[in-house]
């Protein structure tokens, strides 16, 4: 059963207050209160948005609550839940980029949040198992997985070819069932019902022309060479070409903003990825702040605000177009058992995937030097062992119990965790 529009609005905002910890622990926290908590959407119904939200490009936790939001409440739903998902974290974020531009560090928000990446790591374990025993029901999906985790930890295969093959092996291995006219009018009748091209085309034209009427404004009032504007074209191509969840975006965009476009050094982009993993919301809000601070280096503060407002809009605006247009057709494809096979072993994929970012997460939160060699065609992860920080394993062993031991709330685990950080940092 679904709340009241208070109740809508206070659930949704408290995911945004919580989203700790990038997109597995994001998916952890609406898993829990939206499926477990609220009730509100099946296991099933949120295990198949997941898999529809990581095929799409762009922040994959955003999307997910954007659908949840719009499967509650239609349009005005899916745009409320979206907007309270990344906001809170918008402003935290807005706030961190100017004191790091202005006073030129944020000693103290590290300290503040040192136990937080520890406890985060105990969220990600937990969010891992539970998508684990939803996903993996066959063979097929345990291999799929197993492969997935390979490819892309040791080979840094691309994400897109990931998914693609999954849904090629879950296509053809989901036997097609013997259909009776009958059930296959039942299945015309859902597609009638669930998905209108007239509907899917207006609704692209609508969200499409909000995502880029700002900046062909810019560019219009501008030039196509102002700085603001080569910013809203980067976010938008990062926005349309990126698959893979938030660190195949992360990659992407530090290797082009330093290198590319000299827009950042890289100890600045190390500051404001640390800023993305310690705040509420997408780790994608980083955008934020290199297009902050950017724009300050040319302009000040002002410049800098503007900076901001265009990298977010660029950023998260399609998030609302590919889910409005997208959305209604997810039921048409689990209607259809090839479809909805292909769907499964996406997800198995995805269990991969997310085992891989955990270890990824795991290794650069233990060790504060991590070096990255290549071997042939191998990728690894090697840890300097004398770099452990003590600190991160005690935090991360005593949010673990506290959390799956003796099933702390998510809230009262971070605020514990960050005490014990802070109280960590003071004594020594």
């Amino acid at each position: 059963m679904q709340g009241t529009w208070k109740d809508f609005l206070q659930t949704f905002g408290r995911i945004g207050l919580m989203s700790f910890g990038g997109p597995t622990a994001q998916i952890a926290v609406m898993h829990k209160i939206l499926v477990e908590e609220k009730q509100w959407l099946s296991d099933s119904v949120f295990t198949h948005a997941l898999s529809f939200c990581m095929v799409l490009p762009g922040p994959e936790a955003m999307q997910l609550a954007t659908y949840a939001g719009w499967r509650l409440r239609a349009e005005r739903g899916g745009l409320l839940a979206g907007l309270l998902f990344v906001l809170p974290g918008a402003v935290v974020m807005l706030l961190l980029s100017a004191l790091y531009a202005v006073y030129g560090g944020v000693v103290w928000v590290d300290a503040i949040f040192f136990g937080i990446k520890a406890a985060v790591l105990a969220i990600v374990i937990q969010a891992l198992s539970r998508l684990a025993k939803r996903a993996l029901r066959s063979l097929w999906h345990y291999i799929i997985a197993v492969l997935s985790f390979i490819g892309i930890f040791f080979f840094t295969l691309p994400f897109p070819a990931l998914i693609a093959c999954a849904a090629l092996v879950g296509f053809l291995t989901e036997p097609a069932p013997v259909q009776s006219p009958a059930s296959s009018s039942s299945h015309a009748t859902l597609s009638e019902r669930s998905v209108s091209l007239r509907q899917t085309a207006g609704r692209a034209l609508v969200w499409g022309s909000v995502w880029v009427a700002p900046l062909l404004g810019m560019m219009m009032a501008l030039g196509d060479q102002h700085l603001l504007v080569r910013l809203g074209l980067f976010f938008m191509q990062l926005a349309l070409v990126t698959f893979g969840g938030a660190y195949a975006v992360l990659a992407y965009m530090a290797q082009d903003v330093v290198s590319l476009h000299g827009w950042l050094d890289a100890g600045e982009m190390m500051t404001g990825l640390g800023l993305a993993e310690t705040t509420p919301g997408p780790l994608i809000l980083v955008t934020e702040y290199v297009g902050f601070l950017a724009a300050f280096k040319q302009g000040g503060v002002g410049a800098g605000l503007m900076g901001a407002g265009i990298a977010l809009w660029m950023t998260f605006a399609p998030c609302f177009l590919w889910i409005f247009t997208g959305g209604p057709y997810l039921e048409w494809i689990i209607a259809r058992p090839r479809l909805k096979g292909a769907l499964a072993a996406i997800t198995a994929a995805v269990v991969g995937v997310i085992f891989n970012l955990s270890v990824w997460f795991a290794v650069h939160v233990f060790f504060d030097q991590v070096e990255t060699i290549k071997i042939s065609v191998v990728t690894l992860l090697r840890p300097d062992l004398g770099t452990l920080n003590q600190g991160v394993v005690v935090i991360a062993l005593v949010s673990a119990v506290l959390l799956i031991g003796r099933a702390w709330s998510m809230g009262a685990v971070l605020a514990v965790a960050s005490l014990l950080g802070l109280g960590w940092r003071i004594l020594l």
